[in-house]
């Protein structure tokens, strides 16, 4: 089959699957540099897996032997200000409040991938949905989806960066879609908003002093200095999104087929505060929240509840110190001395 019919085939029919966008690009060694540097630097924190198949990651075939293009797409997901949390109330990234990304997406790429194969039944391929070595923001720049921003999400001018990105690997030879270009200019909003200031120059992200990395990938104690920027924040951080004035175009989504959680926007730090594990695992199965476990979780809410500074919720974190996990009792402790300073820390 001609390459350019295949190609506009592949598109049409991710198109009709739901994605927003779709891009394609030739596979071809990564610039090496920029990577090493990053893990280099520690940027990556305790993500050790970052620093592991890293020769995949620069070189796509190596995963998939023969490999000549990526297929990138993007899925919008709702992002309604509305739902911002209020006084006492815990805050989620947007997309916490949904049915977990990877199973939505990873459906919609193998109902995808079959269309190809019905094309081209001699095709390999590889699907993968941010779960492997592949730099999906990098390949879906080279793809034309958008550009890697200052805060180094990928950005559209038409769909700002409210999406989700998955990626086919094929050793099919397609056509290929050219880069946009950087749109970001002299604007440094993310950068100025970043409340701890993770974001060390443009387009350099500091990851371990990232929200979304505190409260998602760091599975021991938040360094004391980084607490307090944490806020209320529970799960993630939008912060760095919503400032970016490019999302003031992003298109509104009422997707049905993500499974919103809506009323998360009215749950209380006290009440999460009381989940037992069984509780949080009934609660949040198959949301993203989930992969937080049980006692990160409740270490973000034990900092939270701190940093609210609401005597209300001293009876919920002396719960807490009486549980049998260090890690959010060390957290609980840290809480109360911050809402009355002249308690004495427990041992």
């Amino acid at each position: 089959m001609d390459r350019g019919v295949i190609t506009q085939a592949i598109k049409q029919r991710a198109r009709d699957a739901g994605f927003d966008a779709v891009g394609v690009a030739p596979i071809g060694l990564v610039p090496e540099s920029h990577l090493l540097e990053w893990i280099q630097r520690g940027y990556h924190g305790r993500m050790t897996y970052m620093a592991r198949n890293v020769e995949k990651r620069l070189d796509p075939s190596l995963i998939l032997p023969g490999a000549r293009s990526v297929v990138c797409c993007a899925l919008c997901y709702p992002h309604d200000e509305a739902q911002e949390a209020g006084p006492g109330a815990a805050r989620v990234s947007h997309y916490a409040r949904l049915e977990d990304y990877h199973d939505v997406l990873t459906t919609k790429l193998q109902g995808l991938l079959g269309f190809v194969q019905q094309s081209v039944p001699a095709v390999q391929a590889k699907v993968y949905v941010d779960t492997g070595p592949v730099l999906e923001k990098w390949w879906a720049a080279q793809a034309g989806i958008g550009w890697q921003g200052k805060h180094t999400n990928l950005l559209s001018t038409t769909l700002g960066s409210w999406f989700f990105l998955g990626e086919l690997i094929l050793d099919l030879e397609l056509e290929y879609d050219s880069r946009v270009p950087d749109h970001c200019g002299t604007c440094t909003r993310c950068i100025d908003a970043c409340p701890t200031q993770a974001i060390v120059a443009p387009y350099v992200l500091d990851a371990s002093r990232c929200i979304s990395y505190l409260t998602i990938e760091l599975r021991e104690d938040v360094p004391e200095d980084l607490r307090r920027p944490m806020g209320d924040m529970v799960f993630g951080c939008d912060i760095c999104q919503q400032v970016c004035p490019w999302n003031s175009k992003a298109p509104e989504v009422d997707w049905k087929d993500f499974a919103l959680e809506p009323e998360f926007a009215a749950s209380s730090l006290k009440e999460l505060a009381r989940l037992t594990p069984e509780e949080f695992r009934r609660r949040f199965r198959g949301r993203p929240i989930s992969r937080a476990k049980w006692r990160g979780f409740m270490r973000n809410v034990a900092i939270a509840l701190g940093n609210s500074g609401d005597p209300a919720g001293i009876p919920e974190l002396r719960r807490l110190l009486e549980c049998g996990d260090e890690l959010v009792r060390e957290a609980a402790a840290w809480a109360l001395e911050r809402i009355r300073p002249t308690t004495s820390r427990p041992a």
